[in-house]
């Protein structure tokens, strides 16, 4: 709903039937060098999720929970980056730029789902790696097929559920004659520039939200990756060692990319206050982190190395049969 303004100053509802995605300023050229930096991106995106999803669906040997967790995340990255990466590029080759309102609103859902999502899932990750270093005998019955099964789905509730609560408080506002979203893609800090009731409470829910979701997962990461440090550090042999802290490594850059731009993104007052950063950031979480943590997975574990090698090594001989 939008909000019209008459000569004598009052103003009345009328219906808002979509918005403009300003995105990024710039001539014809810059829009082109965008859709082409962009569609680089999203095709290394699509190409590396899929890669990690199709290697441990066929390689027997990558059938732990560690892996099932990695297959969900790649899943999750390749979902939220389409969410966002066609409709941008679509509008860097379009005058118009618009967006439905209804449109908007799906964007926005299903964005903030995944993205919450996600967070949880890296949460669930670290407690796996937890288990499996420091109670190896009781890992196989405490992370079995059906926990981790539940705990993706819970990963997926919460994302839901956060996702339900930021969607309905944004999309009941009224929004001002301007329908002009400075972003590429539908958000709340833009959203919330357009409206014209009091938005503090949809900040503080926001920066409540945010702040809970990433205080309590980077603390389950951090007692994790705690109690494995002093675990991994008692350890006698050098190359179990390093296997474990490669391994580890990986994860741990994969959430301090992830929580270090959303906390920047969300969780902090400031967020609000440059839009220009702001779009800058976006592109780094819903675009470069999706495609860096596939390469961040597979340049740094040797069992997915080990598993892409066999998986070639098998295309090579079907192909040889086949001639």
């Amino acid at each position: 709903m939008a909000t019209q303004v008459h000569r004598n100053g009052s103003l009345s509802a009328v219906s808002l039937q979509g918005f403009v995605l300003v995105g990024f300023g710039g001539g014809v050229k810059t829009q082109a060098l965008l859709f082409a930096v962009f569609l680089v991106l999203y095709m290394v995106t699509v190409l590396g999720n899929l890669t990690m999803i199709v290697v441990i669906t066929l390689d027997a040997r990558l059938h732990s929970p560690m892996y099932f967790f990695l297959k969900n995340l790649s899943f999750v990255d390749l979902c939220y980056s389409s969410v966002i990466a066609p409709k941008a590029m679509t509008n860097f080759l379009s005058s118009s730029k618009v967006i439905t309102f209804a449109g908007c609103a799906t964007q926005f859902f299903f964005f903030s789902l995944l993205v919450t999502t996600e967070g949880f899932l890296l949460a669930v990750m670290a407690y796996d790696r937890f288990m499996a270093i420091c109670s190896p005998l009781r890992y196989p019955v405490t992370m079995c097929p059906i926990t981790c099964a539940r705990l993706v789905l819970g990963t997926y509730c919460g994302g839901c559920l956060n996702s339900i609560v930021q969607t309905s408080l944004t999309f009941q506002l009224p929004f001002c004659s301007s329908n002009h979203i400075d972003h590429f893609y539908c958000d709340v800090p833009p959203l919330l520039r357009l409206a014209c009731a009091d938005t503090t409470l949809n900040e503080l829910v926001m920066f409540g939200i945010c702040g809970l979701i990433i205080v309590s997962t980077t603390l389950v990461v951090l007692i994790s990756y705690g109690y494995i440090t002093v675990t991994i550090l008692r350890m006698r042999s050098g190359s179990g060692r390093h296997k474990l802290f490669s391994t580890c490594g990986s994860h741990m850059t994969a959430v301090s990319l992830f929580y270090g731009t959303v906390f920047v993104m969300y969780a902090q007052p400031g967020a609000l206050t440059s839009m220009e950063q702001g779009k800058v950031v976006s592109v780094f979480y819903t675009l470069v982190i999706p495609m860096l943590n596939p390469l961040i997975y597979s340049l740094r574990n040797k069992d997915v190395k080990d598993a892409l090698r066999r998986l070639g090594q098998r295309h090579s001989l079907v192909k040889e049969d086949v001639q």
